[in-house]
């Protein structure tokens, strides 16, 4: 995900720095090329050589600078993609604030024309303060983005606002400034996922093995993407990053109020990244929304759910339960104004591009991501393949991680609808 990439990593004297090991470790895992800056403070809590073993690459600090390389202030920044400052002292925070370079931190930060993620760790008197809040309002405006910290039990045993925001936030964080896409930036977009649990009684339900974990990559790679992220899901919901919204259903029908509401708000939604009108300068054109349809709806639900828990004794030695068709969201919602892609689970492929081709012309869709179980994927794997079928075309995107396989199926759909 982060092949190519490179991150700078600015470390100040706070006992936070642990949860940067970790931090680094992501940044590794993803294929980004890391190197790391230190205070003189930083050093009193880890060595240097903790972060040269975790990076492979020398750390710049007081001592190592050199101008025969570019280990320099100035070079460092040139080579980096983006600027994470983790963990950032109030003390760091006020002088950045001010413009003030009195070490090789601050001044590589007075040198970084970029993006600067600053991610602030220090007790919560300190960052309450109102010399620190006005230090951090003032960075807003000049190229930083702060990763709010957590209200938690601190280093000092005081509860309150200061904990440095955990690692796999700011993971996403930093991921989210490396591949966000003009394209997708504030375009809302609702993703469904999981598969739905219709009550038979309070005790046993109907649904399938669907996993959510596609939904979730999705949501995922959108949000990362910049897209404003809603997604409606049974299950999948865990591990998610902040930043998208949440909505935990169970059956077909909570899902169903949840979708229509959502696509209404999508629809109706804020502008807050727009487009001016070349012939009205004071019009401003909304972002068209998307809706992936990737829950797997059961499609048959009990007739008659029963309060409470039915006995075996009342059952008898069989059980005929009653079924009966259930509502197709994907068909009946009003789909006019949105992109809606479906999402088709085949296990016959000599029939199941005809499936598909059907699902997105009598469903009125834009696309249909078409997947075929067999050995290698199943419900739940954590790899995927898909055919993305519009009207158009058909995409073949090769078996990936299902975020990787995300991430590729918003470029192709950025190349297939793109709004020019």
């Amino acid at each position: 995900m982060l092949q190519n990439k490179n991150i700078l990593v600015g470390v100040t004297g706070s006992i936070a720095i642990y949860k940067t090991l970790e931090l680094i470790r992501l940044y590794v895992k993803a294929g980004a090329n890391v190197r790391v800056i230190m205070t003189s403070s930083a050093k009193r809590f880890i060595t240097p050589l903790t972060f040269e073993t975790l990076t492979s690459n020398k750390v710049l600090d007081e001592t190592s600078e050199s101008w025969a390389d570019d280990n320099n202030h100035i070079a460092i920044g040139k080579w980096s993609d983006v600027f994470v400052i983790a963990p950032a002292t109030a003390n760091t925070i006020n002088k950045l604030s001010n413009g003030i370079a009195d070490n090789l931190l601050t001044q590589t930060a007075l040198a970084y024309p970029r993006i600067k993620l600053l991610c602030p760790a220090a007790n919560t008197n300190m960052i309450k303060n109102p010399l620190t809040q006005a230090s951090l309002k003032m960075l807003k405006l000049c190229n930083f983005r702060i990763v709010n910290p957590q209200s938690k039990e601190l280093a000092c045993k005081d509860i309150g606002e200061g904990a440095m925001a955990d690692p796999q936030d700011i993971f996403y964080a930093t991921v989210k400034e490396l591949l966000r896409d003009d394209y997708w930036i504030d375009r809302k977009v609702v993703v469904t996922g999981g598969g739905t649990i219709e009550k038979i009684d309070d005790v046993r339900y109907l649904s399938n093995f669907s996993s959510g974990k596609m939904a979730a990559s999705l949501a995922t790679a959108l949000y990362l993407r910049g897209a404003d992220v809603c997604i409606i899901a049974t299950r999948g919901l865990d591990n998610l990053p902040k930043g998208i919204h949440k909505i935990q259903v169970e059956d077909s029908y909570e899902m169903n109020e949840f979708l229509i509401d959502s696509i209404r708000v999508a629809k109706k939604g804020k502008i807050s990244e727009a487009t001016l009108m070349d012939d009205s300068p004071q019009q401003l054109i909304q972002k068209k929304p998307y809706l992936f349809m990737s829950a797997a709806v059961s499609d048959y639900i009990p007739a008659y759910p029963q309060e409470g828990k039915i006995k075996k004794a009342d059952i008898g030695e069989s059980w005929d339960l009653k079924l009966k068709k259930n509502v197709d969201i994907l068909d009946t919602l009003n789909k006019e104004g949105i992109y809606s892609i479906g999402f088709k689970a085949e296990m016959d492929k000599e029939s199941a591009k005809d499936n598909a081709l059907n699902m997105l012309n009598k469903k009125n869709l834009d696309g249909v991501c078409l997947n075929i179980l067999d050995g290698n994927i199943t419900f739940g794997s954590d790899k995927n393949q898909i055919e993305l079928i519009t009207k158009d075309s058909s995409i073949l995107l090769q078996i990936d991680d299902k975020l990787s396989l995300s991430l590729n199926l918003l470029n192709k759909l950025k190349e297939e609808f793109s709004e020019q």
